[in-house]
C-alpha cells in the first residue's frame, strides 16, 4: 500500500503505463527486494516472455528501462546482470516507491533519515524566509489535516506526508523540490515501524505543531530549531521500534 501513496504523494501514476513499463515495475521490485542479488543473472528473454505472457521485445524494452535506471546491464553473449546498489539511481521515483514493498531495509532508511536531518531543517528555515503566503497556508492546512484525523493510518500518514512536502515546497528552492521523494520514502518506511497504531498518531502532532506556528510567525531559527527537534523524536521512536523488533 505504501508504494502507492508514495506515487500519490508525488503525483505520478503507479499503475498505468505500457506493458513494458508494468514488466519494469514488476522486475524492479524483485531486485529491489533482493529477490535478484548483485551480480545475478536474471532469466533470458524468452523466460520473461513467458512469465509475463509478453512478447520479447516487451521483456527487451522493460530491461532497457532499467538500464537506465542502474539496476540491470546487458552483456553481449552473457546475459542480463544485476548491478551494484551503488551504481543504482536511487533518488529514481520508481526506485523509491519500490522499497516500499520490498523487506525493511534499516542500513538504506538510516541513510534515508541523514539527508532528511540535512535538508527538512534548512528547509524549514527557508519556508520562513521565502515561502509565499499560499504555500505557508498549505503548511497550516496540511499540519490541521493530521490533527483532525482520528482513526486511518493511512490517512494520517498521507496529510503527515503532504505536510513536510509542503515545507519543501515552500522553501522555493526547485533543486530541493526535486528531492522531496527521499522525504517521503523516509517518512513511509519509518510508518511502517514507528506508527503501526492510530491511536499513537499523535504522539508526533505537538513536534508538528511546533513547526508550524514558527513558520506562520516567519522565525527561521525557531523553524529550523522545531523541525530538528521533530526529526530527533521520530529518529528517537523508531530506534525504540527497531530495538524491540530486533531490526538490523
Amino acid at each position: 500500500m505504501n508504494e502507492l501513496i508514495y506515487y500519490d504523494l508525488k503525483q505520478i501514476s503507479g499503475l498505468s503505463g505500457s506493458l513494458s513499463t508494468q514488466v519494469s515495475k514488476e522486475l524492479g521490485r524483485r531486485i529491489v527486494a533482493g529477490i535478484y542479488t548483485e551480480n545475478d543473472l536474471i532469466e533470458d528473454e524468452n523466460t520473461l516472455s513467458n512469465r509475463y505472457q509478453v512478447s520479447r521485445s516487451v521483456v527487451r524494452d522493460a530491461v532497457k528501462i532499467l538500464v537506465g535506471k542502474g539496476m540491470l546491464e546487458v552483456r553481449r553473449g552473457i546475459g542480463t546482470r544485476v548491478k551494484p546498489r551503488i551504481e543504482w539511481v536511487l533518488l529514481d521515483d520508481d526506485v523509491l516507491a519500490w522499497h516500499q514493498s520490498a523487506p525493511f531495509r534499516i542500513d538504506f532508511f538510516n541513510k534515508l533519515m541523514e539527508i532528511r536531518l540535512i535538508i527538512e531543517p534548512n528547509a524549514a528555515r527557508w519556508a520562513c524566509e521565502r515561502g509565499s503566503n499560499e504555500k505557508i497556508r498549505k503548511i497550516v492546512l496540511a499540519q490541521k489535516k493530521m490533527e483532525d484525523e482520528k482513526g486511518s493510518i493511512e490517512d494520517f500518514v498521507v496529510a503527515d506526508a503532504q505536510f513536510h512536502q509542503s515545507i519543501i515546497r515552500a522553501a522555493d528552492n526547485e533543486i530541493l523540490e526535486s528531492m522531496e521523494g527521499v522525504i517521503i520514502s523516509a517518512l513511509l518506511n519509518s510508518i511502517r515501524i514507528t506508527n503501526k497504531d492510530p491511536r499513537e498518531n499523535t504522539d508526533s502532532i505537538p513536534f508538528h505543531s511546533e513547526v508550524t506556528d514558527a513558520i506562520v510567525k516567519r522565525d527561521p531559527d525557531l523553524a529550523e530549531l522545531s523541525m530538528k527537534k521533530l526529526l530527533g523524536d521520530a529518529e528517537k521512536r523508531f530506534k525504540k521500534e527497531s530495538t524491540i523488533f530486533k531490526l538490523n
